[in-house]
């Protein structure tokens, strides 16, 4: 079980490292001028290859967590509501990551208006879901 645990840390981390520099990326996007063509379209082929690796990460990382908690039971049985929590959490960031393959599309497609301020604090949502996850996992408050 010791080993399914580090490689779910380690696949977790890995996607999170995506998840947080894509809308980094977003933020750059959103500030190049129009006439900057091959500016943009480095940035594009940055964004599409990152999400794709970030994707390929985020399977292992759900099958582990998985695998965890209905094989060996982590976080079932009473007195348990934090999985219940946690797994809402997983929930609100593979919308998230499918919102960002939205938002890179639009890019590509020349049709996204939002500004530069707003990808940042769009970026901020994984850091927060992710302080609650882990405080949930470490903590188990409830």
């Amino acid at each position: 079980m010791l080993w399914i645990k580090a490689l779910h840390i380690v696949f977790i981390a890995s996607w999170f490292a995506g998840l947080f520099y894509l809308p980094r990326i977003f933020v750059n996007l959103a500030m190049v001028e129009p006439a900057s063509v091959a500016e943009r379209e480095r940035l594009l082929l940055m964004a599409r290859k990152l999400y794709r690796f970030m994707t390929i990460l985020a399977v292992p990382a759900l099958v582990l967590g998985l695998w965890l908690w209905l094989y060996y039971g982590i976080g079932r049985g009473p007195g348990q509501g934090w999985m219940h929590a946690k797994l809402a959490i997983v929930v609100a960031l593979l919308g998230y990551h499918h919102g960002c393959g939205l938002i890179l599309r639009k890019f590509t497609q020349g049709q996204m208006q939002r500004s530069h301020i707003w990808f940042r604090w769009f970026n901020e949502a994984p850091v927060l879901l992710m302080l609650v996850a882990v405080i949930l996992v470490v903590v188990k408050p409830f």
